[in-house]
């Protein structure tokens, strides 16, 4: 089995360098024409699987047309509470900006999520998600269309190669086709 995890297109948000996380914005047009353009060079997948969040399932929806994706919500992006929406440059001078960015984002977020919260949420929702896949008809090819932290904190957690969590960033619409290898993720190649 083959999963392709996808991320979302680009939005406003993307383009401005924002950190997006529960704000919940559509594709830009941008970010429209590249969905386009990234359906036409990716494989059919049997099932596909999706963060909640409106960028997501728009995303799914423009490329691969005709699947009704499975909503996860466990996928979705980290909530960046105080630095919500807001830019690197706004945020600058903020100390609990600053000692967020020091601890690496492993920090606490005011009143949002830690690394290690958006971990344990993700990997749980990621292992139901692998479950849903067995209880249903065999699927060579699943699409799951999610965010960048998303990929990162499941490739960071169960990819092989080990590496870590920045090492997966992936950009806008980009991705990774993996396979479950034993209890971790094969990258087979980039999407």
């Amino acid at each position: 089995m083959e999963i392709m995890l996808i991320r979302h297109s680009s939005t406003e948000g993307n383009r401005q360098r924002r950190y997006v996380g529960r704000t919940d914005e559509g594709l830009c047009p941008e970010g429209i024409e590249l969905a386009k353009e990234k359906a036409k060079l990716l494989p059919e997948p049997e099932l596909v699987y999706s963060s909640p969040m409106l960028r997501c399932r728009q995303t799914a929806e423009i490329l691969f047309p005709g699947k009704t994706p499975i909503i996860m919500d466990g996928l979705r992006e980290t909530d960046f509470g105080k630095f919500e929406y807001k830019t690197y440059e706004e945020l600058k001078s903020d100390p609990d900006y600053v000692a967020w960015l020091d601890s690496g984002g492993a920090g606490e977020i005011p009143g949002g999520e830690s690394m290690e919260q958006v971990s344990r949420r993700v990997i749980e929702e990621f292992g139901r998600l692998i479950m849903d896949i067995m209880l249903q008809d065999y699927a060579e090819r699943v699409a799951v269309v999610a965010h960048g932290g998303t990929i990162m904190t499941i490739l960071a957690a169960l990819g092989l190669p080990e590496k870590g969590y920045y090492d997966w960033q992936v950009k806008n619409c980009g991705g990774y086709a993996v396979a479950p290898e034993g209890e971790r993720l094969r990258v087979l190649r980039e999407l």
